[in-house]
């Protein structure tokens, strides 16, 4: 469990296009074996400690003579970004992914008193 001790939550959203692999032949969707793709999506602004990150299935587009396998992975979160892959494995064939997040963590409470 994430606890996060402040007076203000922040929540950011975003979508990243993965890949778009059908109209070059991309190894997404000609490729065999495990393929993965990888992005860095960085918080703007920054959150005050390192949020907790959701990331789902926006769109994906298959094809259909092969069976659907994916997994989509949040790994390396910090208060500045975070890191979304997207990997396949045997011979799935995936033409093109776009997956929706969403990071909920603390961040700057603007009614808070400095004290010096």
């Amino acid at each position: 469990m994430q606890i996060v001790i402040t007076g203000a939550l922040g929540i950011l959203q975003g979508r990243e296009w993965m890949f778009s692999d059908f109209e070059e032949q991309g190894p997404m969707w000609r490729g065999a074996g495990v393929r993965r793709v990888t992005r860095v999506v960085a918080f703007d602004p920054p959150f005050a400690a390192a949020p907790a990150v959701h990331a789902g299935m926006g769109m994906w587009d298959t094809d259909q003579s092969t069976n659907g396998r994916g997994d989509i992975i949040v790994e390396d979160v910090t208060a500045e970004s975070f890191s979304l892959a997207f990997q396949i494995w045997d011979d799935t064939r995936v033409a093109r992914v776009r997956i929706d997040w969403i990071a909920l963590g603390p961040v700057p409470d603007p009614e808070a008193w400095q004290v010096d």
